[in-house]
């Protein structure tokens, strides 16, 4: 990876529920450390480790947003679900193209922009904030 990207975590995008934004937070820890890993150009197989971790906490963090959204009644859940489905897919797809090649290329930099850093900050800013904004109205429903 040759070009600086910005991964943290700020201000536009906090929730306002507090375990979705701590799992958020550590979801983009592990992005920014996986990219470092294909930015220092270390191996292949720190890559795919990296890859790994991540994929892992991923899984967590969409089933433990899913069961806030159930024990809420969310009613986009199965919207929802897709989205996180298909953010899964896209990991594996980068799995095997790390896979394929002998580590991080220039294209695998551009697709790890694309495919999991711009398309979790918009889920964030939307979907995400959706859900923490529908569980607040539940539980604060006299809050005028």
């Amino acid at each position: 990876m040759t070009y600086d990207l910005n991964i943290t975590f700020d201000d536009n995008l906090v929730t306002g529920n507090e375990t979705i934004d701590t799992q958020h937070k550590e979801l983009i820890d592990r992005i920014q450390n996986f990219v470092t890993a294909c930015q220092n150009g270390n191996s292949k197989v720190k890559a795919i480790k990296m890859l790994d971790y991540l994929d892992e906490y991923t899984d967590f963090h969409f089933k433990e947003e899913e069961k806030l959204q159930e024990k809420s009644g969310y009613p986009e859940r199965e919207n929802h679900h897709e989205k996180h489905e298909e953010f899964k897919k896209t990991i594996q797809e980068l799995h095997e193209y790390l896979q394929d090649y002998e580590g991080p290329t220039d294209r695998f930099s551009e697709l790890v922009q694309k495919n999991v850093i711009d398309w979790l900050f918009g889920h964030i800013k939307t979907y995400d904030c959706s859900v923490a904004e529908f569980i607040f109205m539940r539980e604060n429903p006299k809050r005028y």
